[in-house]
């Protein structure tokens, strides 16, 4: 039996990337994991059949639809033990004033408004389950310290979600919740399809950039995950060795 058989997750943006890659690799290490996006088929498709993973249909921008998504987890298996904050979205870069209004509200609302909202459905099952307790993984970025040319939307939100990931290991103290933060730079996912083509540097020219198996990150979330509550990675970066992070600009 694995060691983590009784332990519960969510998992948000399961549908795709990062999120499909981190459910898989807690079930692999003996979680049950349910799989949030807005794709069911998606979903179905990163459960594989697997009897330990729930998918959930759900709009994290919904707080209705992720009250029922959570509250279904908690009637299921009884408790939640982790929730990987994951869902997020980015848009072509564009300065401020070429930024469509609607651009920076979509994203406002997936990347920080709906990882708000989860991580507060979250927070109340934490807080009000025996035993108490828990632990909320957001998905920041490399973005979350250093911002790419044009990327307004996608900065701004993620450094709110550095934000979010203090005031809630701040606020969960007394609960015996823990929150960390991890940070990803140039996962090979279908959103940095274009590190291989090339992208735009803070210079202005155009290069392509080093990019690494999606698999290291579902794996150090499934190390974060796992550590005793009395431990916690703060704030973890992840990132390919030779991307351009470390001298940005």
């Amino acid at each position: 039996m694995h060691k983590n058989q009784s332990k519960i997750a969510i998992v948000t943006g399961a549908g795709s990337g990062i999120g499909r890659a981190a459910a898989i690799a807690l079930l692999d290490n003996g979680y049950r994991v349910a799989l949030i996006g807005r794709r069911l088929a998606a979903l179905e498709e990163t459960a594989a059949g697997n009897p330990d993973a729930l998918p959930l249909s759900c709009d994290v921008t919904d707080p209705a639809a992720v009250d029922e998504a959570f509250s279904r987890v908690k009637s299921e298996w009884g408790r939640l033990d982790v929730l990987f904050n994951n869902a997020g979205m980015g848009k072509p870069p564009q300065l401020i004033d070429d930024m469509p209004l609607e651009d920076w509200y979509e994203v406002l609302a997936v990347n920080l408004t709906g990882s708000v909202i989860c991580a507060r459905a979250a927070f109340a099952i934490m807080r009000g389950q025996s035993p108490q307790g828990g632990r909320i993984i957001n998905n920041g970025s490399i973005s979350a310290y250093v911002p790419r040319p044009g990327s307004v939307p996608y900065s701004v939100t993620k450094h709110g979600i550095t934000g979010l990931t203090r005031t809630l290991s701040l606020d969960g103290r007394p609960f015996n919740i823990a929150c960390g933060q991890i940070d990803i730079g140039n996962a090979s996912t279908d959103m940095v399809d274009a590190m291989r083509k090339g992208i735009i540097q803070a210079d202005g020219s155009t290069r392509v950039e080093p990019v690494m198996d999606v698999q290291q990150v579902a794996d150090a979330v499934v190390h974060m995950a796992g550590l005793p509550l009395e431990a916690n990675i703060q704030f973890m970066t992840i990132m390919a060795t030779n991307m351009p992070f470390i001298g940005r600009g």
